[in-house]
């Protein structure tokens, strides 16, 4: 398993080929959030947030066959088109992996503890959380 929490990009191809290394392996489903439309800068609680992230596919593992998981979430400031998060979760089976891989992606999305603020032609302004957000993680419960 591995949790990130870094300034620097990421490369999806050499993340998922870390992944596929097991035999065992049968599925590999990814997801990777990128920056719309306007610059943006995420902040994180350092350790708290590595935490929280732990958690959350701590549970995914306890509903489906996880076998391994990679969670990198970028901070710092990012420009419109960058890679924000990349979640991508090995199972054997695709079934498992394509429904982990959404519940972190949701949870990360309502129980990880960053903060995004948005540099608009207006000025700059904190993103509050959407209750779409809130509804998405509702359904796992």
């Amino acid at each position: 398993m591995k949790i990130a929490v870094q300034k620097e990009d990421f490369d999806l191809s050499r993340e998922i080929k870390a992944l596929s290394g097991n035999p065992r392996i049968g599925a590999v489903a990814s997801f990777i959030g990128l920056v719309r439309d306007v610059a943006m800068t995420l902040e994180h609680y350092p350790g708290m947030t590595e935490r929280a992230i732990t958690q959350i596919v701590e549970q995914a593992k306890s509903r489906w066959q996880v076998m391994d998981c990679t969670v990198i979430h970028r901070y710092g400031a990012l420009e419109p088109n960058d890679q924000i998060v990349l979640v991508a979760v090995a199972s054997a089976h695709r079934g498992d992996a394509f429904a982990a891989c959404e519940f972190i992606m949701d949870y990360l999305k309502t129980q990880a503890p960053f903060w995004k603020q948005e540099q608009t032609p207006e000025g700059a302004r904190w993103v509050e959380a959407k209750a779409a957000d809130d509804k998405a993680a509702e359904r796992w419960q």
